[in-house]
């Protein structure tokens, strides 16, 4: 597989400065791998506090790991030049979970499209600038007379969302990261931006690292998702495989909680119950003590990856008669040359 954006063996750690010693693992040990020949979408999915967004961080170069590396087509962030700098930010672009906050709100909309086009010398001129931005506008199902000229007040929360969304497209990328995109519109809308977000990779082969708390929206629209818990990965694998027969119990208690119509009809009849954290550096798993299912081992030695599956492998000594892979072989355990999904990913737990 060569790769175009990859992570290998991120750990993010937050304090221990001077004045204070507390630390917090942000992300510990995580790998992900986007195939440059293979478009794709890979969902990080895991509630508030699992190092979803501490991910997209660094995987845009916006904070420095404490350990590990991003790598844009074989080169580290950290060494880039000037030119690979901007190859970087116009290959890989960002669409942020409240819109709002990127409008500066005494700036008409246009000039959020207008910019990116001229930077990157997307037109020659003005008119074919227009025209740039009017088909991305009409790829994400909005009416360039209906939006251009406005300020950002006058815009729904999903009109807002879906201009962000027409402004990555403008630049063509190769891989969007997608913070909590819908997390913030009306359920209407939100089906409007998948849509739009799935036809990306469809039609246009941009890979879409989606991350969110909504396993539901994951499983609507990827290919292969990470369950993170606490800055570790607990399962990971073909999404069908994942959401459909989830192996870890955190995964099961996350499926669990997706409200349905009725509260006899789950798709999972155990509920883990909650219970405090065990405190960091303990060195058993980060999720036993809100394990119905754990075991002296889980409280001594935190569980390396099992692959239980060609494409799939579940943090959990549950399935500790399945190989453990060694962190070499992560990134390429979940992908097959020709069949699989799209990505590799992987990490610890």
């Amino acid at each position: 597989m060569t790769t175009l954006l990859e992570a290998r063996s991120l750990t993010k750690v937050f304090g221990g400065g001077v004045f204070d010693r507390r630390t917090t693992v942000a992300l510990e040990n995580f790998s992900i791998a986007i195939d440059s020949n293979r478009p794709s979408i890979t969902a990080v999915v895991g509630e508030s506090g699992s190092g979803k967004t501490t991910l997209a961080r660094l995987l845009l170069g916006l904070v420095t790991p404490t350990k590990g590396q991003v790598l844009y087509q074989g080169r580290d962030l950290k060494t880039m030049g000037a030119p690979e700098w901007k190859a970087f930010r116009h290959d890989v672009q960002v669409i942020f979970q409240d819109p709002y906050e990127v409008y500066n709100p005494f700036y008409r909309v246009d000039h959020v499209l207008v910019t990116p086009v001229a930077k990157f010398k997307l037109a020659a001129t003005k008119a074919a600038a227009r025209a740039v931005i009017e088909d991305a506008l009409r790829a994400v199902g909005l009416r360039p007379e209906e939006t251009l000229g406005r300020f950002p007040h006058q815009l729904s929360g999903g009109q807002r969302q879906r201009v962000m969304v027409a402004r990555a497209l403008l630049l063509k990328p190769r891989v969007i990261l997608a913070d909590e995109p819908v997390s913030m519109v009306d359920a209407s809308m939100r089906a409007t931006i998948l849509a739009s977000l799935r036809a990306m990779t469809v039609e246009r082969g941009i890979s879409i690292i989606y991350i969110t708390h909504d396993l539901a929206t994951a499983f609507q629209i990827s290919d292969n998702i990470v369950v993170l818990y606490r800055g570790s990965v607990a399962e990971a694998g073909d999404v069908e495989g994942v959401v459909k027969a989830p192996h870890h119990p955190y995964t099961r208690l996350l499926i669990s909680s997706i409200p349905v119509a009725s509260a006899e009809r789950t798709w999972v009849s155990e509920s883990p119950p909650a219970a405090p954290n065990p405190a960091e550096g303990t060195g058993g798993c980060k999720f036993a003590e809100r394990c119905p299912e754990a075991m002296p081992i889980c409280r001594l030695a935190r569980p390396p990856l099992f692959q239980v599956h060609p494409y799939r492998a579940v943090s959990c000594y549950l399935y500790q008669t399945a190989p453990a892979l060694l962190p070499e072989e992560m990134v390429k355990a979940f992908v097959e040359p020709t069949t699989a999904p799209n990505a590799g990913v992987s990490g610890m737990g």
